[in-house]
């Protein structure tokens, strides 16, 4: 009998993994490593913190061999994280990519001086979406009904936590994640100065999801 996908928490085995989604999804939903060839840069930044510091909100798509093919990550309150980003998450990665001491000139600098900056994730127009969050698929599975059956599994989760709703950031040229969002209930929150990115948000409530 072939093994059948499944949803199931992320497990400490899953880091590479997620990583390599991470890289291979990084760029407008594709594949990263030609701009940023340091392949733990991007992970260290989006992935692998929400998985350090809160485990418990991680979820992977199995692809019924133990392979994660997806994920979807993120915090109950972004205050909180933000914090904790600081102060048990940048002193694991700072001493592979310093603070830089001069302004970017590659797009790995800037993504590095994203990484010292974690307080730019708060924003008051955010407030009443106190959880954020981040979701990817490799290519393979996306379009499938996979997505929305993690953003189910992470919005129940923040529901029984008593959050009441969630926010992302994404990338406005991602027309393809726009409409995803779009499907799932997802509502854009003005933000005044966004630059590249649209924020969306819902309530964690699932509904009909």
């Amino acid at each position: 009998m072939r093994p059948q996908p499944s949803i199931r928490p992320y497990r400490p085995a899953d880091r590479a993994a997620v990583a390599d989604i991470c890289v291979r999804t990084a760029l407008d939903g594709g594949d990263s490593r030609a701009r940023y060839p340091d392949e733990e840069l991007l992970p260290s930044i989006f992935a692998a913190p929400y998985c350090h510091l809160e485990p418990e909100l991680a979820f992977v798509l199995d692809d019924g061999s133990g392979s994660p093919v997806g994920y979807v990550l993120g915090t109950a309150d972004t205050e909180q994280f933000v914090k904790n980003f600081r102060t048990a998450w940048l002193p694991r990665v700072a001493g592979r990519y310093p603070e830089p001491s001069a302004e970017p000139r590659t797009p790995s600098e800037e993504m590095i001086v994203l990484l010292h900056t974690p307080e730019r994730m708060i924003l008051p127009d955010l407030a009443a979406h106190p959880a954020h969050l981040h979701i990817d698929l490799l290519p393979d599975w996306q379009r499938r009904g996979f997505g929305r059956g993690l953003m189910r599994t992470f919005l129940a989760a923040l529901h029984d936590r008593g959050v009441p709703a969630v926010h992302l950031g994404m990338v406005t040229a991602n027309v393809a994640a726009r409409a995803f969002y779009d499907r799932l209930g997802f509502h854009e929150i003005p933000v005044p100065d966004p630059g590249p990115l649209t924020y969306l948000g819902r309530p964690t409530a699932v509904g009909t999801l």
